[in-house]
């Protein structure tokens, strides 16, 4: 990529190339602990590109490319080349700037990716990964990663992580981070099931919350032994302000019977137990992150056929700031706030959002999320934090990716913001420190935050 790539000005370039190679510390991201334990040489730029990574599905799909050629049986070369077609006309997705970002700064290749040049890009890039090996390890050190945090369900034994802290060669700390999801989605149809396994890993019989609660103490204890800092829940649904232990009680023991629970027994359910996480994230120095209105798995066809995280999920409704705000204030007089992050998938909620984490000391508005991940949005929650909040105090990006080339995005992100600091300082509207605040905001805030807390 061109050296001004994003950069407005000669003063933006000068701010840019003075946190380029920042340290990445990305406390928030999908990728496998047994990949990087396992850190196997990728075979070829399809597989390392389309192998797990539905925003690419995502956008192949809406150009109306044959579903064998994103999930199905085709060879890795003939849906690379699909792909390299479909990039080629997406002009403004952020696909098209991390594609040839990624080709540049792993491969050395800064060919514009089109079908016609796909052939030598593929031939060129397959090369550089045979003779650089290139692997998982391998190109987190290449990134200057230096802490990830992976997003593991709270039943998950965590074989892997333990394997990596021991193992001697690899300096990047790789934590897990505890999701609740499956906890929380009691109207699935193995939910029942799902509680046997946790009964059984924590010895814990349940039948009923208390019980229940007692498990996930357990297991809270478990993942804290692993280094976790981080919890996530990215769940569709947001409880009502009103508590009803007895209604939440009848939606847990409905699930258990196999019952479908009510909305408004399901919403108390919620209420209690994200109360309940709250408290438990509170104790431990557990940092919570709640990913809100988010719409997931909304093609039934191809959530049948490939199961969740396949491309179908999108942007959800607004969520009404009252019960965002109703549930922060009752963590905060329950047994008071955890370190809070609130990322929102639906951009009208962002100012909202910012101002009620302003009520609160330890709540932050988070990186602009998915189908907000692109420089407008990027750059409106910088604006938002700034105009609303403590601009110093943003934690900065994370990838939120299960590509291990998505360090990119950390490089976008510091194109983006060294423009806009940049231009507060020339216009006159900011004459502090701006490297300063710019290292803040890149990695020593959420360094900090992860190691100091």
């Amino acid at each position: 990529m061109k050296e001004r790539y994003l950069l407005s000005t000669p003063a933006a370039a000068k701010l840019y190339n003075k946190i380029k190679d920042c340290p990445i510390y990305d406390y928030h991201c999908h990728l496998s602990a047994r990949e990087i334990t396992e850190d196997i040489t990728f075979d070829n730029i399809g597989e390392l590109w389309l192998g797990a990574d539905h925003y690419k599905w995502r956008l192949m799909r809406a150009a109306g490319i044959d579903e064998n050629l994103i999930t199905g049986n085709a060879g890795w070369r003939e849906k690379f080349i699909a792909y390299a077609g479909v990039i080629s006309k997406a002009a403004g997705n952020p696909l098209y700037h991390w594609s040839h970002m990624e080709l540049s700064r792993y491969f050395n290749i800064d060919t514009t990716i089109s079908e016609e040049s796909a052939n030598a890009i593929w031939e060129e890039a397959n090369e550089t990964i045979k003779k650089s090996k290139l692997s998982p390890k391998k190109l987190i050190r290449m990134s200057n990663v230096k802490y990830i945090a992976t997003t593991d369900d709270i039943t998950d034994s965590l074989k892997y992580h333990s394997m990596l802290q021991s193992q001697s060669d690899f300096d990047t700390v790789v934590a897990p981070s505890m999701r609740f999801d499956k906890l929380l989605l009691i109207n699935r149809d193995d939910y029942a099931q799902y509680i046997r396994t946790l009964s059984e890993q924590t010895k814990i019989y349940i039948s009923n919350i208390d019980q229940l609660q007692s498990a996930v103490s357990e297991k809270v204890k478990y993942f804290i032994k692993h280094n976790c800092k981080f919890a996530d829940i990215g769940i569709p649904f947001f409880p009502d302000v009103t508590d009803d232990e007895k209604a939440a009680s009848k939606a847990f023991e409905d699930a258990l019977e196999g019952k479908t629970a009510s909305s408004s027994d399901y919403s108390a359910f919620l209420r209690k137990m994200l109360l309940f996480i709250g408290k438990e994230c509170r104790q431990n120095n557990i940092i919570l992150q709640l990913h809100l209105a988010v719409l997931r798995n909304t093609n039934t066809e191809l959530f049948i056929k490939l199961g969740p995280d396949c491309g179908a999920d999108c942007i959800g409704d607004v969520i009404e700031g009252s019960k965002i705000a109703s549930l922060l204030d009752a963590m905060n007089s329950n047994a008071g706030l955890p370190f809070v992050v609130l990322y929102t998938l639906n951009p009208s909620m962002t100012s909202q959002l910012a101002a009620i984490a302003g009520s609160f000391q330890n709540v932050r508005l988070g990186a602009a999320w998915w189908f907000a991940d692109h420089k407008r949005g990027i750059a409106e929650v910088i604006n938002t934090i700034a105009e609303i909040g403590y601009i110093d105090g943003f934690l900065g990006m994370l990838t939120d990716s299960r590509s291990f080339l998505s360090y990119t995005r950390h490089d976008y992100f510091r194109r983006i913001l060294a423009s806009i600091l940049s231009d507060w300082t020339e216009s006159g509207e900011f004459s502090g420190n701006t490297l300063q605040l710019a290292e803040d905001i890149c990695y020593k805030n959420i360094k900090q935050l992860i190691f100091d807390k």
